[in-house]
């Protein structure tokens, strides 16, 4: 390697170490589950950072479809899907993804980042204006960058500035406002319905990316639109196979029939990437029936969620408030977003570290914790910004209440050693 070059990676590598913001990952020995093993720790360990939102990432059921589709349908594909890639199971997926979704369509993805990476430039050109929201995934934000569409940001859920940014588009021939249905470093809520009416008003489109709410959110599990009402005025879903559907890979954009068409001719991803493993298509296929069935598993989930809530908020921690849309007109100036009230909080719960030392402290607690039978990832900058470090826990159906209390245990053994 050319000597400069070499020297520059080593001195960004160790500024990145002494700043405390080096990520680690750690070797799971086991299926994905509640309890895990890992190569840092003499014994199984309670798992607090995984997107295994209902617990089906080691569901027997589901691992006995995939290894059915595995017998039936081989290892891969070896191909794109125009070419020699599609197979029956996933045209019957797409189908099944879109019954429940409420959607004339669906094509799939060997990733979400692959749609959102692949959705954008397809659809819109240089006359048309996309509309994003500052806390978008990184995956909405590379795809955009993609496109050649005039670019907007709005501040987080702020619908007057998003009003401000519409009006900013106003000579565009398409305009498409996209947000995150979940945010991911927050567990906090996009607005839709006022992001609808907003739409409407403003003869916009509507994209949202569900990756983090698609099987759980909403009384039937179909996500942010469910939840809010607003099912048939969003036009594009984007979402992911990997977190609450069984948690493996893949994933896929909903939209109108001829969207989905369109996508199909000219989205790059699509055209150039293998299609999803049959195997994966087999599991999903299952993992999605049994959602349509998992409404104590939901409740389970949303009672975990609270319950750490409230013993976290008793033990003195600094909890990110959860937010959510008012469902009603926003005010000039306001955030869209209030207390819980209606709407219960997203499993996403970060306890937050701020300030200078933040990533120090919350890399010192989750180190500890993992010491004592309890695994959570500090996330740091340029995971988030600098100074409002954390760590993210993400609560599951699978876990107990004892796992729950736990959980809380160990932060608070892991706070008093510091």
């Amino acid at each position: 390697m050319h000597g400069p070059f070499e020297d520059h990676l080593k001195a960004t590598l160790a500024e990145i170490e002494d700043a405390g913001l080096t990520k680690r990952e750690r070797v799971i020995t086991t299926p994905q589950s509640a309890s895990i093993g890992v190569t840092d720790a003499d014994a199984p360990v309670l798992n607090f950072c995984a997107n295994n939102y209902l617990g089906l990432a080691d569901h027997e059921a589901i691992i006995a479809a995939a290894h059915q589709g595995l017998d039936d349908y081989g290892f891969g594909m070896a191909s794109v899907r125009f070419i020699c890639g599609t197979q029956a199971p996933h045209r019957r997926l797409e189908e099944q993804v879109s019954a429940f979704l409420g959607m004339d369509d669906t094509i799939l993805f060997s990733s979400c980042f692959d749609a959102n990476g692949g959705v954008f430039e397809a659809l819109f050109g240089p006359e048309d204006a996309i509309i994003s929201d500052e806390l978008n995934h990184a995956s909405l934000i590379d795809g955009i960058r993609l496109c050649k569409a005039q670019r907007y940001r709005y501040r987080n859920a702020d619908m007057a500035d998003l009003a401000d940014q519409l009006a900013a588009a106003k000579d565009a021939r398409f305009t498409v406002i996209v947000t995150d249905g979940v945010f991911s470093m927050d567990g906090a809520y996009a607005p839709l319905r006022e992001i609808c009416d907003l739409a409407d008003e403003h003869g916009a489109l509507v994209l949202v990316d569900d990756s983090h709410a698609v099987g759980f959110v909403g009384e039937g599990g179909r996500g942010t639109p469910e939840l809010f009402g607003v099912m048939d005025r969003v036009d594009i879903i984007t979402g992911t196979l990997g977190k609450a559907l069984g948690g493996a890979s893949g994933g896929y954009v909903s939209a109108h029939a001829d969207i989905v068409e369109l996508l199909r001719q000219r989205a790059r991803p699509y055209l150039f990437s293998n299609s999803v493993a049959p195997v994966v298509v087999a599991g999903s296929a299952l993992a999605l029936e049994l959602i349509e069935n998992s409404a104590d598993e939901r409740a389970r989930l949303i009672e975990n969620t609270l319950l750490f809530r409230e013993l976290m908020t008793e033990a003195g921690f600094d909890l990110d408030p959860f937010r959510v849309s008012t469902g009603s007109t926003t005010p000039t100036g306001s955030t869209g977003v209030v207390r819980p009230g209606d709407v219960p909080p997203h499993p996403i719960t970060p306890v937050m570290f701020p300030g200078e030392d933040g990533a120090r402290e919350a890399g010192r607690i989750a180190q500890h914790m993992l010491e004592h039978g309890v695994y959570v990832i500090p996330f740091s900058f340029p995971v988030v910004p600098r100074g409002k470090a954390r760590i993210r826990v993400q609560l599951s159906a699978a876990h107990s209440t004892d796992d729950v209390r736990a959980c809380v245990a160990a932060f608070v053994v892991a706070r008093d050693a510091g």
